[in-house]
């Protein structure tokens, strides 16, 4: 990866974390590989913010810190 990977929107759902991409692709993965957002109330979920140049996501009120482009890397290790 070459760290330029960075998002737009985030959107959550029962069982996934929904990331759009600038380019507007979308990144799925499962709300359970991240302990602190799973057990967030929906409104904490909400509360996010992009940083880093919107190569990361920010949840201040879990503390909580996300690398978009980790959310690939770890996709391709759960398959795997």
């Amino acid at each position: 990866m070459n760290g330029l990977v960075k998002g737009k929107e985030v959107h959550f759902d029962d069982e996934y974390l929904h990331v759009k991409l600038e380019d507007d692709r979308i990144i799925s993965t499962p709300i359970d590989w991240y302990e602190p957002l799973k057990k967030a109330t929906l409104s904490e979920l909400k509360e996010y913010k992009l940083i880093c140049l919107n190569t990361g996501i920010e949840w201040e009120s879990i503390d909580y810190h996300l690398n978009i482009e980790s959310m690939l890397e770890a996709s391709l290790t759960k398959v795997a």
